[in-house]
């Protein structure tokens, strides 16, 4: 696998982070930044397709993340008292 060298901006008190929660673990910085963007990169992908996995409703009116969690929470209640509805007492 190859490699590219690149330059990025960071700020002062996130790279020392970073630099020394790299030594801690003994990883390099090259080690570090590799598996933190890999990661970031899985989550992303884990949450798309997360999202198209959810019912229609949820993607019109579910769609800010910071409720995405009290969403399904809120979902699941409705689906657990669906099945407890007596479909002979709605006749």
């Amino acid at each position: 696998m190859g490699s590219v060298k690149t330059t990025i901006e960071i700020p002062d008190p996130v790279f020392r982070r970073a630099k020394s929660f790299a030594a801690a673990h003994g990883l390099t910085l090259k080690q570090f930044f590799t598996e933190a963007i890999e990661a970031r990169i899985r989550e992303r992908s884990k949450s798309a397709k997360e999202t198209d996995s959810d019912p229609p409703w949820m993607k019109a009116v579910g769609g800010l993340t910071h409720l995405k969690d009290e969403n399904r929470r809120i979902l699941q209640i409705i689906e657990q008292e669906c099945e407890r509805i007596d479909p002979e007492g709605w006749k």
